[in-house]
């Protein structure tokens, strides 16, 4: 019986030879880097370069290269279709995986290759994990000796696709399991399985000296509110995933930091906060609502101002260059990007579409799955409901 070959994406053949010319990287630690089973591949690669026939490096394993049916007889059309559904996949079961850790756990490995194996082969879900197809059958057969408690917690953390800190699991286990347990055990238990939340990135505060306000700072960091539509706080922040920069807008309730509306767009400009506050006042009562904001050109602009004043909505500006006026905000954008894009200094440059689509899922996320402590370990939309 002829030996299966390994396929390797032609972007990784590139970036082998790339690193193997700078002269820094020996074989095994390419080998080791990207998952390459033997060091005559990497040779063949370079023999390959050197010889200018890099247009193999895009051919297929198997009998295409001898019957002339190889990667380069295909049309351009069905060489971009190839990779997208590659990367695609790539995206979708990388997805399902904590960012954070920095190696693949073999019960969260297992339940992955479950969930996925009824649509994508076994052999390419071991690929792009860089998990050995026989190591995975050896983790399949091993009896895994979990306590209740361990599996429970495995199962909520999995849940909320691993993004809740050992405290919120913890809460969650007396609220839905009436389960009392130390959050030091619950952390334990996270730590050995390599399953913490994404921790965020810290970032430098200063309090900027007093500055002539456009409008004065009505909330003054007071962030309770007693009930609904009494104080929004809004704010822009960017987001570089996408093939071009987009900016996300967005509207909070801080009775019980309910996303009300936001507008996705490729320009940071007054109509997309417009169309945010527009979207935000449908079907609510507005008059005498706190609206805070930082003193961003879109906010201090005639047209905002008037569109606000129009509602009955009493603006509210943070002072100049001071982000902790408006933390509640700024803490939401930054958890949407470490836990739905993960770490910015690592990015890859994905379609736009999946970019709005990662948005769209996790703002449903945050409003109706998340719980907060804040709410007495309830989701927003339910905290909410259960006032009403």
């Amino acid at each position: 019986m002829a030996k299966k070959q390994n396929f390797y994406p032609e972007e990784i053949k590139k970036e082998v030879i790339r690193l193997k010319l700078t002269g820094d990287y020996t074989n095994r630690e390419l080998m080791n880097r990207f998952g390459i089973k033997n060091k005559t591949q990497i040779k063949t690669w370079m023999r390959w370069y050197r010889n200018g026939e890099e247009r193999r490096l895009g051919q297929p394993t198997g009998k295409q290269y001898k019957y002339g049916h190889g990667y380069e007889e295909l049309s351009e059309l069905e060489k971009l279709k190839k990779k997208v559904a590659y990367y695609e996949m790539k995206e979708e079961i990388l997805g399902k995986v904590p960012g954070n850790r920095k190696e693949v756990v073999p019960e969260v490995f297992v339940d992955l290759v479950e969930m996925f194996k009824a649509t994508y082969p076994i052999s390419l879900i071991c690929e792009i994990l860089n998990v050995p197809r026989a190591t995975y059958y050896r983790w399949k057969k091993k009896s895994w000796d979990l306590s209740p408690l361990e599996k429970l917690i495995l199962d909520v953390c999995s849940e909320f696709k691993y993004r809740l800190g050992h405290r919120m699991v913890k809460e969650l286990l007396r609220k839905d399991y009436h389960i009392k347990v130390n959050r030091n055990t619950v952390q334990k238990i996270m730590q050995k399985f390599n399953i913490q939340c994404r921790v965020k990135p810290k970032r430098q505060s200063y309090i900027a000296g007093e500055t002539k306000h456009v409008v004065p700072n009505i909330l003054e960091r007071n962030f309770l509110a007693e009930g609904p539509n009494q104080k929004w706080v809004t704010d822009i922040t960017y987001l570089p995933y996408g093939e071009k920069m987009l900016y996300l807008s967005t509207i909070m309730d801080l009775y019980n930091n309910e996303i009300l509306a936001y507008r996705i767009s490729d320009k940071q400009d007054v109509s997309l906060v417009l169309d945010t506050l527009v979207a935000a006042c449908n079907g609510r009562e507005t008059y005498g609502v706190i609206l805070h904001s930082d003193q961003g050109a879109q906010y201090t602009s005639y047209k905002f101002q008037e569109k606000a004043k129009e509602k009955g909505i009493i603006t509210s500006m943070s002072r100049k260059g001071n982000c902790l006026d408006n933390a509640v905000i700024e803490s939401f954008h930054s958890s949407l990007k470490s836990e739905e894009f993960g770490d910015t200094q690592q990015r890859v440059h994905l379609p736009n579409s999946i970019v709005l689509e990662k948005v769209q899922s996790y703002i449903y996320y945050y409003n109706y799955i998340r719980p907060f402590n804040k709410l007495n370990c309830h989701t927003p939309v339910e905290f909410r409901s259960m006032a009403a």
